[in-house]
């Protein structure tokens, strides 16, 4: 008779406070930066993740678009993995997520409410709530066969919200 109220007991505060274990495995996986061009990706819910997490962290959304192919996506990538103090500001004011484009996966559909895109990798600037701010050619960061790291802090500095107190 004890084991069966002990039981009860631990079902009733299982469905008046839900599973803590799911709620621990949903919390790990709510990092809304996507730092790969993956075709398989959903390019909605990686948004729609990245608006609700920029939201509560007062940040703005860069939509890096591009992909595997692509050769000035890789050096725009060397640019920040050779750079961890740009890659550490970007991320800490700004959500950062990389939308595929490739023959896999064109994302048509996603990128359509966006303007055209001449080349890539192209970066859109949103901000919290998911509106167009800026679309942006990374050509215009571009010095010889690479990126300037100067010009690229120059303009997250330029477009980052200033962090609440």
């Amino acid at each position: 008779m004890r084991k069966s109220t002990v039981l009860l007991i631990i079902l009733l505060l299982f469905f008046i406070t839900g599973n803590p274990f799911a709620q621990e495995k949903e919390e790990k996986s709510s990092d809304p930066n996507v730092e790969q061009f993956d075709p398989a990706r959903d390019a909605a819910k990686d948004l729609q993740n990245a608006i609700t997490f920029a939201k509560k962290e007062n940040k703005r959304i860069i939509l890096d678009v591009g992909g595997q192919w692509c050769i000035w996506c890789h050096r725009l990538d060397t640019m920040f993995v050779k750079n961890p103090a740009l890659t550490d500001y970007r991320n800490e004011h700004f959500v950062y997520v990389k939308i595929n484009y490739s023959k896999e996966n064109k994302n048509e559909k996603f990128l359509a409410q966006f303007p055209e895109i001449p080349g890539y990798p192209h970066w859109f600037l949103l901000d919290s709530n998911g509106k167009l701010l800026l679309s942006k050619s990374s050509g215009d960061f571009e010095t010889g066969k690479g990126h300037d790291p100067k010009i690229v802090m120059k303009f997250l500095k330029k477009w980052s919200l200033k962090k609440k107190s």
